[in-house]
C-alpha cells in the first residue's frame, strides 16, 4: 500500500505541476521568443537556473522562503493553518520551479520558429488576439505543447534532491516514488528498489520513444511527398 500511495501521489504532483506550467509558462514563452527586451537574456537565464542549479541548493533556499517567518510561508501559514515546508502544496510550488524551463524552453523554441506572422495574417482577416491565438498559434505549436507537457510531467516524476529538502519523507503526504526508492535501499530493501527503479526506467523510456516519434511523425507531415 505504501508503493501505490507514493505512485499516486507522484502522479498527481506531475499532473498538477505540468497543468500550471502550461498556463504560467505560455506568455514567458511568448514572449522570450519574441521580446526584444535587454532583460530578455536575464530572464532567460533565471527560467534556465533549475537546470544548472544542484537541487539541494535550490530546495535549501525554498525551505527558507517556506519559513512561517517569510512573507510567503507566514502568507500561507495565515491563509491555510499549514505550513509550506513539508507538505504536498511545498512540493507543488518546489516543482514549479525546478521543471519551469522543461515547460519554457521547448514553447520558446515552437513560438520562435512560428515566427509572428501566422498572428499577424489572422489579425489582418478580423480575428481578435484571443481568436488568433486559439485557431492559428495553438494548433500550429501543438508539437512544442505536447514536447513541452511530456518533458514537464516526467521530469517531475523523476525529481529527488529537491522532494527530499523541501518535503521530507512522509508516508501520503510527500513521499513520493524517488524518495520510496532510497528508503527502500537504505533499509537494504532491494526487491522493492527494484520494481519501483526498473518502472521508472521504463517510464522514461516511453516517454522519450513517444516523444521522438511523435516529433519525426509531424516532422515527415510537414515535408512534400516526393522530398522524404
Amino acid at each position: 500500500m505504501t508503493e501505490i500511495s507514493a505512485i499516486w501521489l507522484t502522479l498527481k504532483l506531475a499532473a498538477i505541476t505540468t497543468a500550471v506550467l502550461l498556463v504560467l509558462a505560455t506568455p514567458l514563452a511568448w514572449w522570450l521568443a519574441h521580446s526584444s527586451s535587454r532583460v530578455r537574456p536575464l530572464i532567460e537565464a533565471l527560467t534556465a537556473m533549475p537546470l544548472v542549479m544542484p537541487p539541494t541548493v535550490l530546495g535549501f533556499y525554498l525551505l527558507v522562503f517556506f519559513s512561517p517567518d517569510n512573507a510567503l510561508g507566514g502568507s500561507w501559514l495565515a491563509l491555510t493553518g499549514t505550513t509550506l515546508a513539508f507538505s504536498f502544496y511545498g512540493l507543488v510550488f518546489a516543482s514549479l520551479i525546478y521543471s519551469l524551463p522543461f515547460m519554457v524552453q521547448p514553447l520558446t523554441a515552437a513560438f520562435t520558429q512560428l515566427g509572428r506572422g501566422p498572428m499577424e495574417a489572422a489579425a489582418s482577416l478580423g480575428a481578435s488576439p484571443m481568436d488568433a491565438w486559439l485557431t492559428t498559434i495553438l494548433p500550429m505549436a501543438r508539437n512544442g505543447y505536447l514536447t513541452a507537457g511530456v518533458l514537464t510531467f516526467a521530469h517531475t516524476v523523476g525529481e529527488f534532491g529537491i522532494v527530499l529538502m523541501v518535503g521530507g519523507n512522509l508516508a501520503g503526504e510527500t513521499r513520493v516514488i524517488s524518495i520510496a526508492i532510497y528508503e527502500s535501499v537504505e533499509t537494504l530493501n532491494y526487491q522493492e528498489a527494484y520494481i519501483l527503479s526498473g518502472g521508472l526506467m521504463a517510464f522514461s523510456f516511453v516517454v522519450l520513444l513517444g516523444v521522438y516519434q511523435f516529433n519525426r511523425q509531424f516532422a515527415m507531415s510537414l515535408t512534400p511527398r516526393g522530398m522524404r
